[in-house]
């Protein structure tokens, strides 16, 4: 039971999940804040892994509140990378939703790198606008797809990945999860769902839609797009092969 809330810290539920948004607000660096993203989550899930106890069922409503509570937060939220850190926290903690319906390790590996990584591009991003604004806040230079068309591109493909939009593979985790939950888990991650997409919205809304406005730098290189895009098309398409394979 011990490793059970060690890996709570790490796979984050409410209000542990406090420690992790901590550690993301207090990293500057855009590439520890990268990596730790990526890596965190990990952790908790090889803590799973050596935890000799099943996971108790009181831990999926538990993980069901911690989701829906950041998914709210992310309504109220307008900087940037705040906004992926609840976003990663909230998909992040469906994931013991997976390991209370005895799902293999590998899938959970799969499912935090499905939620975490969309997260962690989106914190290089609101690094981007950092250096090109002072601040990554949403509504603070609106209109962004004129000036920048590039960064609003990348940023809007971003954005749809991270709230689980299809065929992105967070779609297909949070269709597992829905199959493991019963029909009141799976109304409430439905619920989630719908407001991790009004939350998204909201966000481009503030960053990319609205009157062009001058843009105090220059847009994204062209090498960074094809990056990016690189990046997403390789996600996608593993994504959709490992989900056919199993997740």
């Amino acid at each position: 039971m011990t490793l059970l809330l060690i890996a709570s810290l790490f796979l984050p539920l409410f209000p542990l999940s406090a420690v992790f948004n901590a550690a993301l607000t207090r990293t500057q660096n855009p590439a520890v804040r990268y990596v730790l993203l990526l890596v965190w989550p990990q952790l908790g899930v090889a803590l799973l892994q050596l935890a000799a106890h099943d996971v108790p069922p009181y831990f999926v409503p538990w993980a069901l509140m911690t989701s829906g509570l950041y998914a709210l937060r992310l309504l109220t939220v307008r900087d940037m990378g705040r906004w992926a850190g609840f976003l990663a926290t909230s998909g992040l903690a469906l994931a013991w939703a997976l390991a209370a319906s005895g799902a293999d390790i590998a899938d959970l590996h799969l499912f935090a790198f499905w939620f975490s990584l969309p997260s962690a591009v989106m914190a290089l991003l609101a690094h981007a606008l950092d250096r090109r604004f002072g601040a990554a806040y949403a509504g603070l230079h609106g209109g962004l797809i004129g000036p920048l068309p590039r960064l609003s591109g990348v940023l809007a493909v971003t954005a749809l990945a991270a709230v689980a939009t299809p065929p992105f593979p967070g779609f297909f985790g949070l269709l597992r999860v829905l199959h493991a939950l019963d029909w009141t888990g799976a109304v409430a991650g439905l619920a989630i769902w719908l407001v991790w997409g009004w939350a998204a919205t909201k966000l481009l809304q503030g960053f990319i839609f609205g009157v062009d406005r001058p843009a105090p730098g220059a847009d994204i290189g062209r090498a960074s797009t094809l990056a990016f895009t690189g990046v997403f098309g390789l996600f996608v398409a593993a994504g959709l092969y490992l989900t056919g394979g199993g997740l």
